[in-house]
C-alpha cells in the first residue's frame, strides 16, 4: 500500500462545469508538495461528470459523481471523509489556486507553527470571466493569531475573517466531526471557530487562492434569503463567552452590550420583514436578550434612533470600503458586496 500523501486537495462541485476545469488544473499544476485531489460532483447532471473523466488518468485524481443530490455539506462532508492526507485543503468547484506554490506555502505554515490548526492567506477576487477584481487581506498581519482572538474579532466586526474554505488548510485530525449540517451561510466560520477553539491560526497576506464571486453561487442565493443574519446570532449566542473572555471584557461590558444591541436589533428587524422566525433563532434571541436585558435593550434603541440620521449621512459623505479589501487597477466590479 503506497503512503498517504500529506494533503488531501477536496474539490466539492455543483452545476459548475464551467468552471471546474480551472479548479482541477490549479491544483494539478501545484509545485513542491505531496498531495491528492478527491473532486465530488454532487450529481449535478451539467458536463461535470465528463470533465472529471479527462482527469482520470492522473495518479493523483481521484472523482466522484453523486447517484442522488446529498446537498451542499454533506458533500463537503462526504469529501472529508475520503481525505488521506494530514492536512486538508478545500477548493471549490468554481474558484482556484491563484499561486503554483499554494499548497507547499500553506503546508509549510502549519509545519512550522505546531500552535496553528489552521492556515489562510488573502484572497483574490474574481468575476464569472475569472478576471481579477479585487484582494482580500482582512486579517491582515502575518504571522500567528491566537485563536480565541480571531473568533473575537470575527464576531465584533459581524464577518468571516479568516476567508472562505478555498482560503484556508487544516489539520485533518481536528476536523473529525465535520461540518456542522444545521447551517447554510456561516458554515465554514462555525468550523473555523470549532477549530479555533483547540489552536491558532497562522497567515499568509499573499493571495494564494482565488475566490469567484458570481450570482450562481449559494452564497448569494442565501444573502437574498437574510438566512446568514439569523446565523450569525445563533453563532453569536454559542459563542458569546469565548468572545469576551478574548476581548478581555465581562458580558456586561459595553463593547459587548453594543455587541449584543447590534445582533438583535438586525434580528429583529428581518424577522419582521420576513414574518417567521425558526425556534432556533427565537431561542437564540432569548438567550442573547437575558444577557443584555430589555432595559439596556431599549436604551440603546433609542439612542440608535437618534444618532441613525447622523450615521447615514456620514455614511454618505465619506463612503469607506471594508477593511483589507484593495481593488486591481483598473477592475471595476460593483456587486461584490456581500454577506458572509
Amino acid at each position: 500500500m503506497t503512503e498517504p500523501p500529506e494533503i488531501s486537495v477536496l474539490v466539492p462541485t455543483y452545476r459548475y462545469a464551467r468552471y471546474l476545469p480551472e479548479a482541477i488544473d490549479s491544483v494539478l499544476r501545484q509545485e513542491g508538495a505531496n498531495f491528492e485531489v478527491v473532486v465530488a460532483d454532487d450529481a449535478s447532471g451539467d458536463g461535470s461528470a465528463e470533465v472529471m473523466a479527462r482527469y482520470s488518468g492522473d495518479p493523483r485524481f481521484r472523482g466522484h459523481v453523486h447517484e442522488k443530490n446529498k446537498g451542499m455539506v454533506e458533500n463537503w462532508n462526504w469529501c472529508l471523509r475520503q481525505a488521506r492526507g494530514r492536512f486538508v485543503k478545500f477548493v471549490f468547484g468554481d474558484d482556484r489556486l491563484e499561486s503554483p506554490r499554494a499548497l507547499a506555502r500553506l503546508a509549510e505554515m502549519l509545519r512550522e507553527e505546531p500552535r496553528a490548526v489552521l492556515a489562510a492567506s488573502a484572497r483574490l477576487i474574481i468575476d464569472e470571466d475569472s478576471r481579477g477584481v479585487e484582494i482580500w487581506d482582512e486579517l491582515g498581519s502575518a504571522g500567528f493569531h491566537a485563536g480565541r482572538d480571531v473568533i473575537a474579532a470575527c464576531a465584533v466586526r459581524d464577518r468571516n475573517l479568516v476567508g472562505e474554505p478555498t482560503a484556508v488548510m487544516f489539520r485533518r485530525e481536528a476536523a473529525a466531526r465535520g461540518f456542522d449540517p444545521q447551517w447554510r451561510q456561516v458554515v465554514d466560520q462555525e468550523m473555523w471557530f470549532h477549530l479555533l477553539q483547540w489552536g491558532g491560526l497562522v497567515y499568509d497576506p499573499e493571495p494564494l487562492c482565488a475566490f469567484r464571486v458570481h450570482v450562481s453561487q449559494q452564497t448569494a442565493v442565501n444573502r437574498d434569503s437574510r438566512i446568514g443574519v439569523s446565523e450569525s446570532l445563533i453563532l453569536l449566542a454559542r459563542y458569546l463567552d469565548s468572545i469576551a473572555e478574548a476581548i478581555g471584557k465581562p458580558v456586561d461590558s459595553r463593547p459587548i452590550r453594543r455587541l449584543l444591541f447590534h445582533c438583535l436589533y438586525y434580528s429583529h428587524k428581518d424577522s419582521h420583514r420576513e414574518g417567521t422566525r425558526s425556534p432556533a433563532v427565537i431561542a437564540a434571541e432569548n438567550a442573547l436578550m437575558a444577557r443584555l436585558t430589555p432595559r439596556k435593550y431599549s436604551q440603546y434603541l433609542v439612542l440608535h434612533r437618534l444618532t441613525k440620521p447622523l450615521a447615514n449621512l456620514r455614511r454618505k459623505l465619506l463612503p469607506t470600503r471594508d477593511l483589507g479589501h484593495r481593488p486591481l487597477a483598473g477592475a471595476t466590479c460593483p456587486s461584490l458586496s456581500r454577506t458572509e
